[in-house]
């Protein structure tokens, strides 16, 4: 099947895009304006697709036919399935002519090309603002019926979508989604927007005030939010779904939030004081609107109002949704999903994962440099030219750590099992300037170690550099892995016995140059005992012995270990554990801080507070401990996915349970 997609390097288009590539034999079509060709390389990079099924058509929104060339129209005629409409402008600060012309002439102008075609269906990305302020329940078959349409965005959406109804020359299919934030499973989200215009507020609350000190807030208009990955894949599954041209879907969450509650389900996560008292905002409606305006007006007023909505990130034109006066029915959307297990997940089930991403990624305060990616001069000055090999090098830790290495003058060697997704990442390190070279090998199996070990020496002479990474975790209460034998045998085959065949392989090669580093990824739960991961604990332990000793053996020959005592990063690793969905971590980006520290101070241990304090509660009280920590794993219970049956996403967590993961951050529960 061939797709074309406006919008394919935007935020919902990128998800769209990679549903559609997932299908068979697909290929598709992308409107790329020039100059941005460099976007849609990116694409292919992450995705693992070539330009033979992720094609380039140069255009333009604003130009007849989309400004695409005769050529182009030529050889896409009749060739086209789905036709898929993204492109837009939501910026509720944007222009307003610059919003007409991109998202109503745009759309104009894509339902031309579309029929020049013939594609099969045009699938237009509306949202529900097309319902502009209706006040009540907004059904999926009513448009007419819109209110007020209060600024540019409400009245170009809801316009853009009335060309659809009125001039498509194809069948067409509608779809509304609602607030659209991060992605559900890793927060991904490319701008503050929406709810995250509160996130600087609740940040500043949490600050400077204990999370049980109660405050009173506003409860204001109804919100409803869903993730990016639900919108994706409910396009895409609606998009190929029989008789349902002339439809339109909304693409919404069954709960609709007050403002109040909005801000209260971020609170709980960023440890904020949350709003148990909350006034209705329309009660400011009863002040005659002669005295709100004349008060507004007053420059006190305005220069106050401009200071706050600076001071928090907020655009002016924000405020008008706190009273949002909409709720939407999703009856159309819900029939046409059914049986597809695709449904807007609760806010509550993944508001830490939001939390987490803006904290780590899109707070404009946050003590990261604004290319996260880019190396430190110290950084620079000892890597320059070394030969630094990293396991587990094409996600999570290993692949953040490895391009900064790269970016810094390393000569990275990434070992991993899977080879497209070592290519990806050799492909990724190129286009940064980077030097890397990709090699395939189970760790856990030690023959595929030892041909590593060879291989590695005889391009390369010498590994300056080892950072032990890879690694298997499993969370399982010891009375449920009685008959589960195989998950010791399987955590200590890769955690221990794989990174120690690896140091026993290149260890000759530094002791003959009286140089060398090994840097081995422990766990926090060494430090701390851990209920539940007593197999993962106990390799992590084993190898962090060996590292005990031999470190003071090869003390003398200038061989140096390092071992990180990791606490939770949110990596695929812990994804099939969705309680942490719920609980605070650190981001792949800054464990790889925590390794490029160590390859520059070369420490006997690197740990965060809390780990060397529970380690030293151990040794001085050791029975109060196993005491707070069986409370910890009475008060955690163990995943359905491992014992043997399907992981959902809890909605939320207790109480204690919130304040348990708070108190202790980064121990694995």
């Amino acid at each position: 099947m061939n797709y074309f997609v406006t919008g394919a390097t935007g935020f919902i288009g990128r998800f769209l895009v990679a549903r559609l590539l997932e299908r068979e034999d697909s290929r598709v079509f992308a409107l790329i304006r020039p100059g941005s060709e460099y976007k849609l390389d990116g694409m292919r990079k992450r995705l693992g697709v070539n330009e033979d099924r992720l094609i380039a058509i140069n255009g333009d929104l604003t130009k007849k036919l989309l400004g695409v060339s005769k050529r182009d129209r030529d050889d896409l005629r009749d060739q086209i399935g789905h036709f898929f409409h993204l492109a837009a402008i939501y910026d509720l600060e944007a222009d307003e002519n610059q919003q007409r012309y991109t998202n109503i002439e745009g759309t104009r102008n894509a339902l031309k090309l579309a029929g020049e075609l013939s594609a099969t269906c045009f699938h237009h990305t509306s949202s529900i603002a097309a319902a502009g302020l209706f006040d009540g329940m907004f059904y999926e078959d009513m448009f007419d019926e819109a209110g007020e349409l209060a600024n540019a965005y409400l009245q170009t959406k809801h316009e853009s979508e009335a060309l659809v109804r009125q001039e498509s020359p194809i069948p067409f299919r509608i779809y509304r989604p609602s607030m659209v934030v991060g992605d559900s499973e890793n927060g991904e989200m490319d701008k503050i927007d929406g709810p995250y215009y509160f996130f600087k507020l609740i940040q500043k609350l949490g600050d400077m005030l204990p999370p049980w000190v109660p405050l009173i807030g506003i409860d204001g208009g109804k919100f409803n939010i869903v993730p990016v990955d639900f919108v994706a894949d409910a396009i895409d599954h609606i998009a190929h779904q029989p008789n349902l041209d002339g439809q339109c879907f909304h693409l919404t969450a069954d709960k609709h939030y007050s403002v109040g509650e909005v801000m209260n389900a971020f609170a709980s996560v960023a440890d904020a004081p949350k709003m148990p008292v909350r006034f209705d905002a329309n009660l400011f409606d009863n002040v005659p609107s002669v005295l709100r305006k004349g008060m507004s007006n007053l420059p006190p007023a305005k220069f106050l109002l401009h200071q706050a909505l600076d001071g928090l990130d907020i655009p002016e034109g924000a405020l008008r949704f706190l009273t949002y006066p909409t709720t939407f029915d999703n009856s159309h959307a819900k029939a046409a999903l059914e049986g597809s297990n695709i449904e807007a997940p609760e806010l509550e089930s993944y508001a830490q994962i939001l939390w987490d991403y803006w904290e780590n990624h899109l707070d404009p305060d946050r003590d990261e440099r604004e290319d996260e990616s880019e190396p430190s001069h110290s950084l620079e000055q000892h890597v320059t030219g070394k030969v630094i090999l990293i396991t587990g090098a094409t996600s999570g830790i290993g692949k953040s750590v490895a391009i900064k290495l790269a970016r810094a003058g390393a000569k990275v060697l990434v070992v991993a099992r899977n080879k497209e997704k070592l290519e990806q990442t050799l492909h990724e390190i190129d286009q940064l300037g980077g030097t890397a070279y990709s090699y395939s090998c189970d760790v856990s199996h030690l023959d595929d170690v030892d041909n590593l070990i060879k291989q590695v020496i005889a391009d390369h002479g010498q590994v300056d550099v080892l950072v032990n990474n890879a690694g298997r975790s499993i969370r399982r209460s010891v009375v449920h892995t009685y008959e589960r034998f195989h998950d010791f045998e399987r955590t200590m085959q890769l955690n221990y016995f794989g990174a120690l065949r690896l140091i026993m392989g290149l260890l000759p090669s530094m002791t003959e140059r009286s140089d060398g580093h090994v840097i081995n990824i422990s766990s926090i739960g060494v430090l701390t005992n851990a209920p539940r991961f007593s197999a993962y604990v106990a390799s992590k332990a084993a190898l962090d012995a060996f590292t005990r000793c031999a470190a003071s053996e090869l003390a003398h020959e200038g061989v140096r270990f390092t071992t990180i005592n990791m606490p939770l990063v949110r990596t695929p690793m812990i994804a099939p554990t969705k309680l942490y969905n719920h609980v605070p971590t650190i981001s792949p980006n800054q464990a790889a801080e925590m390794i490029c520290d160590a390859i520059v101070r070369r420490p006997k241990r690197v740990a965060t507070g809390l780990g060397i304090f529970g380690q030293v509660m151990h040794f001085l009280t050791p029975k109060v401990t196993e005491t707070i920590m069986n409370t910890g794993y009475k008060l955690f219970s163990d995943s359905a996915a491992s014992l043997g049956s399907k992981e959902g996403t809890p909605k939320r967590i207790s109480r204690e349970q919130a304040a348990f993961s708070r108190l202790f951050k980064g121990i694995h529960w």
